[in-house]
């Protein structure tokens, strides 16, 4: 009879409700399916049933080399809950390196030297009613049957998998802060691809503001977004009269000022094109030097290719502007994201940014 037999008698078993104590679940579930396994369940040299841990019993001890390498303890259905610390004592005591608590339903998998909890400990847990039968066998002959333990592999597999749960918890624990710094960092992908899909449903360029209120309202469940670890810096720009002197004047409206020479926008992208348009004609070289310089993470924002400025979003193409001959200019970003470019571009050009360049955003 397979493995798979064997679990799919377990399972009417165990939905007629006629298991009702240890010994039931033991003799209809447990022992028929360490005998699919592979382990020899009627040779207590293999199996040891009632094994003494000082004056204190495990079930059955499953030994390999004259050593238990698996300790099943055996609870009636509904009472498995609660009894993995007695498990863990005796696991501890006799070195052994993964403990099985079973009430017939459920099969915990525990690796008892791990850190963390008993909970953070449990490698898996198999609902054999609940799992699709398939994964149960996958699952039971992954960490228990007799050839992989022999040969360690089983141990490795359940150790892999409790690396694996770590880190995902890990990673899971860090989506707060990983969300929070994203909506600091004005050129994060995530507030300019809302950018511009805003504009294009709307028409309308959104304000940063907005955005990031949209954004900051997605919280996780456990409430409020930490601080951010990357802090947005914000710049103060003040105007320049044609005479080259400094005032508290503001630009009159939405558009950039190079050398005091005010040209009006209707649009950010419009800003952004039009200095760095002026900063390529002034300097050939400008060009090629911001985008060697300049760069996101994962894209260039001035390139000789637009595929460059979105690497696997050919649809964002159309946001961009050329700025000089085969040089292509990524507009697809915030306001913020925008003034920030600029103020690169300006270090390049030798220029003061809120002095000889100023910017006024919608």
């Amino acid at each position: 009879m397979s493995l798979r037999e064997r679990l799919d008698n377990a399972r009417d078993l165990l939905q007629s409700g006629r298991l009702a104590n240890e010994a039931s679940v033991s003799g209809g579930v447990v022992l028929p399916i360490l005998d699919g396994l592979g382990w020899p369940v009627f040779d207590p040299s293999v199996v040891a049933p009632e094994y003494s841990v000082e004056k204190r019993r495990v079930d059955y001890a499953l030994i390999t080399n004259g050593t238990p390498a698996v300790f099943v303890e055996v609870k009636q259905p509904g009472l498995a809950n609660g009894a993995d610390r007695q498990l863990f004592e005796y696991a501890f005591h006799e070195g052994v390196p993964i403990a099985i608590l079973t009430d017939g339903v459920t099969w915990h998998v525990y690796l008892p030297a791990m850190q963390g909890s008993y909970d953070e400990r449990r490698v898996y847990l198999l609902d054999l009613l609940e799992r699709d039968p398939d994964e149960s066998v996958e699952r039971l002959e992954r960490y228990l049957s007799r050839e992989a333990v022999e040969s360690g592999e089983a141990f490795e597999r359940a150790r892999k998998d409790y690396q694996r749960a770590k880190q995902r918890k890990g990673a899971a624990e860090a989506i707060p802060q990983a969300w929070a710094n994203l909506l600091a960092d004005p050129e994060t992908p995530v507030v300019s691809l809302l950018t511009t899909e805003v504009e294009r449903v709307s028409g309308f360029e959104a304000e940063p503001k907005d955005l990031h209120s949209f954004l900051a309202a997605l919280r996780p469940r456990s409430g409020s977004l930490p601080k951010p670890k990357t802090a947005v810096t914000k710049r103060r720009t003040r105007s320049r009269s044609a005479s080259g002197s400094a005032t508290s004047t503001p630009l009159p409206g939405t558009g950039y000022a190079i050398d005091g020479e005010f040209v009006g926008c209707r649009r950010g992208h419009e800003v952004i094109e039009g200095v760095f348009k002026t900063l390529a004609s002034r300097d050939s070289g400008f060009p090629e030097r911001f985008a060697e310089q300049v760069r996101g993470k994962k894209r260039a924002y001035l390139a000789r290719s637009k595929a460059d400025l979105f690497p696997g979003h050919p649809e964002l193409e159309g946001q961009s502007a050329e700025i000089a001959p085969g040089w292509f200019l990524s507009t697809q970003n915030s306001s913020e994201a925008k003034k920030r470019l600029i103020e690169k571009a300006c270090r390049l050009a030798s220029l003061e940014f809120g002095k000889d360049v100023e910017v006024q955003m919608p």
